[in-house]
């Protein structure tokens, strides 16, 4: 089994084939497919690295540590899950690259270096390829190619996965509080609400003595990595019940995680309404969609539905979902209205994401309903079934798999609106 999100499958006319993922880490192995290669030349160093165990902040943290840089000079195209072993190019400025192949961190291994231009920025990546082992599946083969053979000419929903929102399924919440200006609920969500996916006894239970109101106990229990947890604690034992105070305390980085899961969490009810409402056909055009070109990402208004089909079918294009923002481009007619009634039943109006301008990276986007899977090939071990595929970049593997086997299991916090 695996962490799931409550949305509907595609796929639901066939029973899943169960089973369980990253039991081992080699069982998920993923390798990002840069945009391009290295130029050769240039002030940066572009590297390749292999980690296990760990998240892409994580490594970071571990190789600044080596060369005695800040983790936040480093330039890196996207964010890996922690469990499992994954291959993902960095940057770095003013190195050479002998110095960078010759770093020694526990979990990273650096597999080659070279002399860039730039900066790597986030996005800057083409896609994943994975190769992942799901153990002690039903081995139906029968159900698995029915299953695959609808993702290959329908599409995968494009939801954001489980990773998106937390161990707790919290992070979405704590990203709606964040901006709608509710200060001492973001502030409470993050510290409270202990939940048994949490595997951090710690952790835990820091959080039932938060609630409690024993701050000074539940500091004392908060483990040391957690550091912008023990801010915002330090701070309202010095300052008392200062939420605002409190939840400045929240770096950057981490502040921008939480909204960017609370418009996941609203992207992903945006396709959950799209698929209800088109049968299933996530590549079905409405006057008034906005189609995203799966090339450059560009997106232009849909007048004549009719005369995208063919350019549908062949994945050049596919109809978009929001990631609401100021800088968002907004659809018309049905769709927005579809749209609009997703903010409406989270008692939101657009008006309220203004605030994001001031996060270049989260103004708002067009992102596609569907994505294309390519490069598939599976078979059977035994009782386990052995995955490989390469899907674009932004999208997750975790939504093919749930598809196949339909076993997630649903964190608390998702409910806890």
């Amino acid at each position: 089994m695996a962490s799931g999100i409550p949305s509907p499958y595609l796929t639901e006319a066939w029973p899943g084939v169960g089973g369980r993922i990253k039991d081992e880490l080699a069982d998920f192995i993923v390798e990002e497919v840069p945009l391009y290669p290295p130029s050769g030349e240039g002030e940066h160093v572009y590297f390749e690295i292999e980690k296990t165990d760990l998240s892409t902040l994580e490594a970071l943290e571990r190789i600044g540590r080596a060369l005695r840089r800040p983790s936040r000079e480093f330039g890196f195209a996207g964010l890996k899950d922690r469990r499992g072993v994954t291959r993902q190019v960095l940057t770095i400025d003013r190195l050479d690259p002998a110095d960078v192949l010759a770093i020694d961190a526990p979990g990273v291994r650096v597999l080659s270096a070279s002399r860039h231009r730039n900066k790597l920025r986030v996005g800057h990546l083409r896609g994943n390829r994975f190769r992942i082992r799901v153990r002690d599946v039903e081995p139906d083969a029968e159900r698995i190619e029915a299953v695959l053979a609808i993702l290959l000419e329908r599409g995968m929903p494009n939801w954001f996965g489980p990773q998106r929102f937390g161990v707790r399924g919290e992070a979405q919440w704590i990203g709606r509080a964040i901006v709608s200006g509710e200060d001492r609920e973001a502030v409470e969500r993050l510290l409270g609400r202990p939940s048994v996916e949490e595997r951090n006894t710690e952790l835990v239970a820091a959080r039932w003595l938060f609630q409690q109101f024993r701050w000074s106990e539940a500091l004392e229990r908060v483990p040391r990595a957690y550091r912008e947890e023990r801010r915002i604690l330090e701070h309202l034992l010095r300052r008392g019940e200062d939420w605002s105070g409190a939840l400045r305390r929240l770096g950057p980085r981490m502040t921008r995680l939480y909204l960017a899961a609370f418009q996941s969490f609203l992207f992903n009810r945006v396709v959950e309404r799209r698929l209800a409402f088109e049968g299933g056909d996530l590549g079905r055009f409405r006057a008034g969609d906005l189609a995203y070109l799966h090339r450059n990402g560009a997106v232009f208004l849909v007048d004549d539905p009719d005369s995208l089909v063919e350019r549908s079918r062949a994945f050049e294009i596919s109809p978009s979902g929001p990631l609401f923002g100021p800088r968002m481009m907004p659809p018309s007619g049905v769709v927005a209205e579809l749209e609009t009634s997703v903010l409406e039943e989270a008692h939101l109006s657009p008006k309220v994401f203004e605030r994001l301008g001031r996060y270049s990276d989260l103004g708002g986007e067009r992102r596609p309903l569907r994505v294309p899977v390519s490069e598939l090939e599976w078979r059977l071990e035994g009782q386990d079934l052995v995955l490989s595929f390469f899907l674009p970049k932004g999208s997750y593997a975790t939504s093919l798999l749930r598809e196949l086997m339909k076993n997630d299991e649903i964190p608390e916090g998702f409910e806890q609106q």
